[in-house]
């Protein structure tokens, strides 16, 4: 395993939520990540984000740990969960939440 694959499984593995993205929290560099960001805090969970555009072994890395094309890559638990389209449609059918519960995370209750 080359040492990015490494880094992306130490953060993978050492992380309950980690959310590969472009950009940052604050400062999302892409409308897909800035989306997962706001589906992120809005349940009120705590993650490690990964700007893949700092590092473009990590940027290239990823998608070939993940086998997924696309950056938003959202992981819990050592699993990767899906890209914007797919969070997106498991926040709404409230999917992401339950997931997220029935894997010890704490999500803050909906309004």
């Amino acid at each position: 395993m080359s040492g990015i694959h490494e880094f992306i499984d130490n953060e993978i593995k050492t992380n309950d939520v980690v959310l590969f993205m472009k950009g940052t929290p604050q400062f999302p560099q892409c409308g897909f990540s800035g989306q997962v960001v706001q589906i992120l805090d809005y349940i009120g969970v705590d993650y490690k984000s990964v700007n893949v555009l700092a590092d473009s072994e990590i940027r290239q890395g990823i998608k070939e740990y993940s086998n997924w094309p696309t950056i938003p890559q959202l992981y819990v638990k050592g699993e990767f969960v899906g890209g914007c389209d797919i969070v997106r449609e498991m926040f709404q059918a409230g999917e992401l939440q339950q997931h997220l519960q029935e894997n010890g995370i704490a999500v803050r209750a909906a309004s």
